[in-house]
């Protein structure tokens, strides 16, 4: 007669932590602290622009050759895209099912008078899918240069007139920061909150970090399509 040697797993802390809304919500909280500290580098790199073509393709460089000789050439950036892209999946993830599970729990005699009341949640949502798309898109046209036919490899300034100087792009790029700065607003205030930052003797200061933070991240991206456009740059 054969044993039965199959024992019940228990499932992992991290398993229960992510299972639960307050573990995906911080799960949010900490992916989007992730991002936003990217935001704000990869804005003052973008900004570069302004300073000439020496500046801004030496900074290109130099982001391939940081921590050289102890990092091979480019892996600094390689395992920036990666913490990236695990923070963009992880914040898409849990805000998607956090999302159908609000959806599921609500009563649904409550739905319509719930929807007319949650303008801020449904602008993150939604914000957070053009995002989602301006990213892929942003990605073929300044990092594989797949969609940007007069790019070439090597020349981030050269590129980025190349990328702004199509109106269509221009006009995508300044919708896409427009709902950055929308959702870094209610996404940085809301992130305080889970982390246990926020009280009420703080959501004043908060909030006015938040908006500032919207407002400097929203003007420094979009300064750059503009300039190329007005022909501040060229």
């Amino acid at each position: 007669m054969a044993l039965d040697t199959r024992t019940d797993r228990r499932p992992s802390f991290a398993g229960l932590l992510w299972h639960s809304t307050v573990g995906k919500k911080t799960a949010m909280a900490v992916s989007g602290v992730v991002m936003l500290l990217y935001l704000v580098a990869h804005m003052m790199g973008n900004l570069k622009i302004f300073f000439g073509p020496d500046e801004l393709n030496g900074y290109g460089h130099w982001l391939r050759t940081v921590g050289e000789p102890f990092l091979h050439h480019e892996w600094f950036l390689w395992i920036a895209r990666v913490v990236l892209l695990a923070a963009v999946l992880t914040h898409g993830v849990a805000a998607f099912q956090l999302s159908r599970r609000d959806i599921k729990a609500r009563p649904s005699k409550y739905v319509h008078k719930k929807a007319r009341t949650s303008y801020a949640t449904r602008t993150m949502r939604w914000g957070g899918v053009i995002l989602a798309l301006f990213i892929v898109w942003h990605i073929l046209d300044l990092t594989t240069l797949t969609v940007n036919p007069r790019a070439e490899a090597g020349h981030p300034y050269e590129n980025l007139i190349a990328s702004f100087d199509r109106w269509p792009v221009t006009t995508l790029y300044i919708v896409a920061m427009l709902a950055l700065g929308l959702h870094i607003r209610h996404g940085f205030w809301s992130a305080a909150q889970t982390l246990g930052v926020g009280s009420a003797a703080r959501d004043r200061v908060l909030k006015t970090v938040a908006n500032l933070l919207a407002l400097v991240l929203t003007a420094g991206f979009v300064a750059v399509p503009v300039a190329v456009v007005t022909g501040a740059v060229s």
